[in-house]
């Protein structure tokens, strides 16, 4: 039986990794901690088989006043995580980073695509790696994830704004394009694997298929009952809008298929079926 310690006791992974693992109680012992206070730093982590740090900010919208909050929390605070448990003895290390770490609104992500993170976000979890990589050795294993967009029940982020924007319009853009995402629950099943294997590396789990928004849109509007017209007579304008925002709900934005070792043997839940058990 492995001894989890889920640091980010209150966030939204962190949660939902609690409930999923709680389903296989023959096999872990689980616990969470909050990072708010520094109440953690007397917790004594050498009991533990392995940390997952997803304790972060995220969601909220970026200004010069928030700034240093990225990197105090997503930086620093993952840091310290990590040099605790390694100076406590702990055997595996999972930080949950981003595809921010990229910074790109569009194209294809694979192994060799170059790390230019905008964002605060992005730059901070891309520097939380950089100074957790070196800690790692044959005693200390280090897995870092970097997911794409998770959505979920009771998810926030842009899935949550685009689920709300299908039950108030009429119209909605019908534009074919594809984007990485990842059910939360399949993302709780890929960590339970890189736990179970003792894994290490650079992990991109997402779901089996790439998702198109305008679809995603429509099958919300359907759960809900919500009447709403597809129709292709903006897609123009729609494709010379450089707003960033817009780029990210209707551009091209995946992780090539070949990078996930793990080949979608976690995809618990199809895309139609995580779409309506989120809605539900």
């Amino acid at each position: 039986m492995k001894k989890i310690l889920i640091t980010g006791k209150s966030s939204y992974v962190g949660t939902s990794l609690q409930k999923w693992l709680a389903n296989y109680p023959d096999k872990y012992l689980l616990d969470s901690i909050s990072l708010r206070s520094e109440s953690w730093k007397d917790k004594d982590f050498s009991k533990y088989d392995a940390v997952v740090c997803v304790a972060g900010i995220a969601h909220i919208k970026e200004t010069k006043e928030n700034a240093s909050l990225y990197y105090k929390v997503n930086r620093d605070l993952a840091y310290e995580v990590a040099q605790k448990a390694k100076f406590e003895g702990v055997k595996q290390f999972i930080f949950l980073s981003s595809m921010s770490v990229y910074g790109i609104e569009s194209g294809v992500i694979d192994k060799s695509s170059p790390l230019k993170p905008k964002s605060n976000y992005g730059k901070s979890k891309l520097q939380a790696e950089e100074l957790i990589k070196p800690l790692e050795s044959n005693e200390f294993k280090l897995a870092i994830i970097r997911p794409p967009m998770i959505y979920g029940k009771g998810c926030k982020g842009n899935y949550s704004r685009l689920g709300s924007l299908a039950l108030k319009i009429p119209i909605f853009p019908r534009i074919e394009n594809m984007r990485s995402m990842i059910y939360i629950d399949n993302l709780s099943e890929f960590i339970r694997f890189i736990i179970d294997d003792s894994n290490s590396g650079l992990f991109f789990p997402q779901n089996a298929d790439y998702v198109c928004t305008s679809e995603m849109v429509e099958m919300i509007a359907e759960l809900h009952g919500t009447k709403i017209r597809m129709t292709k007579s903006f897609n123009f304008f729609i494709r010379l809008i450089r707003i960033s925002t817009v780029k990210k709900i209707f551009g091209n934005l995946v992780y090539d298929k070949q990078i996930d070792e793990y080949k979608n043997r976690y995809t618990i839940y199809d895309f139609e079926t995580s779409i309506r058990l989120t809605e539900k």
